[in-house]
């Protein structure tokens, strides 16, 4: 009896290390983004809660794209 209880946590441990790894494949395409009610907006996705900045910051972020690559570059060694 033992091994058959033992045989069915095994196949439960392969199918939930299976649906792991399908959640960290896609975890890419599950960013969304909304737009809040003081015009701010919001991405979903990244984290437990979403980041939330206006059309201007946005902007400023999306300008900004080359120094933030440079930096994670340039800080590799210490960022996780």
């Amino acid at each position: 009896m033992a091994s058959d209880s033992d045989d069915e946590m095994k196949k439960e441990l392969e199918r939930l290390r299976a649906e792991n790894e399908t959640l960290k494949q896609t975890k890419s395409d599950n960013i969304s983004f909304k737009v809040g009610q003081k015009g701010g907006m919001s991405m979903y996705g990244l984290g437990r809660f979403p980041v939330t900045l206006y059309k201007s910051q946005w902007l400023m972020l999306l300008d900004a794209t080359d120094k933030i690559r440079e930096f994670l570059k340039d800080h590799d060694h210490e960022l996780k």
